[in-house]
């Protein structure tokens, strides 16, 4: 039975371009769909968050504002219900032994933007599990969070890498556009990470030895079953 921590945001709010503040959290889809698919497989998942706060739900994730429908928001709230035990008591990043797992998980919505891409407890674990080739799996905007993983020269970690993100159209598209604090797929590109996109809203995985990312909430179950896929090849 595979070990996954799952590495979720604690942020509830973000700063935009303009200076505004404006609620976020985790995307409902992306940790339902992915937790869901893991469970299913057998997978023995556990939750993390900087300083083990709980973390909040992206309210335009459960809504049809967010492009959400009715129906997928009620599935979706369910199975969260299902598991607000495990989400309401988090392990701390901090506290986090790489030994204890097969793969590090971490879904989007626009929060780990705030956090997660600096977490210094989040790039130690990053830099351990690339150097030690344990799976790193990261989904949609959750693909910011592995800007925190910088080398001793400072360089990223991750340079050179084919993954995937949530795309700048996206975010034009339907997301924050021109007020988002940054664009996940161009910071990355700066970097030096080799960002390969579907089209807009596509179901998009891609693997790259040990590094799983997915595109955008669609992709949530597909990157999920790739992390499978990986941890049993």
């Amino acid at each position: 039975m595979p070990k996954i921590l799952m590495i979720l945001s604690g942020a509830d709010s973000m700063t935009l371009a303009d200076g505004s503040s404006h609620p976020t959290g985790y995307w409902a889809e992306e940790v339902a769909a992915s937790h869901e698919a893991l469970i299913a497989a057998g997978a023995d998942v556990a939750v993390a968050t900087p300083g083990g706060v709980m973390p909040t739900v992206d309210a335009l994730s459960l809504d049809e504002r967010g492009g959400v429908s009715a129906e997928d928001a009620r599935r979706f709230r369910a199975y969260l219900d299902g598991i607000a035990d495990q989400l309401g008591t988090p392990l701390p990043l901090a506290e986090v032994r790489l030994d204890e797992y097969d793969a590090l998980y971490i879904p989007g919505g626009h929060a780990p933007m705030v956090d997660l891409a600096g977490d210094s407890d989040l790039g130690r674990l990053l830099n351990d599990a690339n150097a030690r080739g344990r799976l790193v799996a990261a989904l949609c905007h959750g693909v910011a969070a592995l800007l925190s993983a910088s080398q001793l020269d400072g360089s990223f970690a991750f340079a050179g890498r084919a993954l995937t993100s949530f795309t700048d159209e996206e975010e034009r598209q339907g997301g924050l556009g021109d007020n988002t604090p940054y664009f996940v797929e161009s910071r990355l590109r700066e970097q030096g990470a080799d960002v390969r996109t579907g089209a807009p809203w596509s179901d998009t995985v891609v693997t790259d030895g040990n590094l799983v990312t997915g595109q955008n909430p669609q992709s949530s179950t597909s990157t999920a079953q790739a992390v499978l896929k990986a941890l049993a090849g």
